[in-house]
């Protein structure tokens, strides 16, 4: 009797005390936000998959490199040659592995990159604004330490359904990004060689069109 009595009361005890504290998702993808948006460039490898249940997957790789919120350049080495590039003014769009006689140039939309072809920028720019954020767990990228949070868009017109972020814990800079897309496509970016605050010469956000491409714009 005495047995169960003390089985009893310690499970009292326990269902009286307080959960673990969960993290803080808002507190960390918040932390990420500020270190970015203080960033004077950003430059870092990247692997994307593209994961589509109506086509072949693909990957591609290459190079990232931003300055501020209107410039951006991913110069991609697979497939050799595609580039994305912001300049400040127009995006250009440049995939001669499917088109190689056409560059499709368009002028910046009027919400600038966050918008548009910046993935890194359209999750961490003013998060607390445009998500709920969920703590999922703790896991290493690589040798890196890192909080996963979720966020699920809390305002209309978003092009995804929800994006999940690999935030380092050390500089709170992205090492990867998953966004699921409305269509059900899959996008992951892995970063990895992540260097900031380097002096970028004007040249990487400017794109040179190839002899015998005419310019498309939209």
């Amino acid at each position: 009797m005495r047995l169960v009595t003390l089985a009893l009361a310690a499970g009292a005890l326990l269902a009286a005390a307080p959960a673990a504290p969960a993290q803080d998702a808002a507190a960390i993808i918040g932390r990420s936000s500020r270190v970015y948006r203080s960033l004077a460039s950003m430059r870092a490898d990247f692997v994307q998959v593209i994961d589509n249940p109506m086509i072949d997957s693909a990957e591609s790789r290459g190079t990232l490199v931003q300055a501020g919120a209107s410039k951006l350049a991913m110069r991609f080495t697979d497939p050799p040659g595609e580039a994305i590039i912001i300049d400040g003014e127009h995006v250009w769009i440049y995939t001669p592995s499917t088109v190689p006689d056409q560059v499709l140039r368009m002028k910046l939309p009027s919400g600038g990159p966050v918008y548009g072809y910046n993935i890194i920028a359209w999750l961490l720019d003013k998060p607390a604004e445009r998500y709920e954020p969920k703590y999922l767990r703790q896991d290493k990228v690589g040798a890196r330490s890192v909080d996963v949070i979720e966020l699920v868009p809390a305002v209309p017109d978003l092009p995804f359904e929800r994006a999940i972020v690999w935030l380092d814990r050390a500089d709170a800079l992205p090492r990867r990004l998953e966004i699921t897309e409305h269509g059900g496509a899959i996008r992951t970016l892995t970063l990895s060689k992540v260097q900031v605050n380097q002096r970028v010469p004007d040249s990487t956000f400017t794109f040179t069109v190839p002899s015998g491409v005419r310019i498309v714009d939209q």
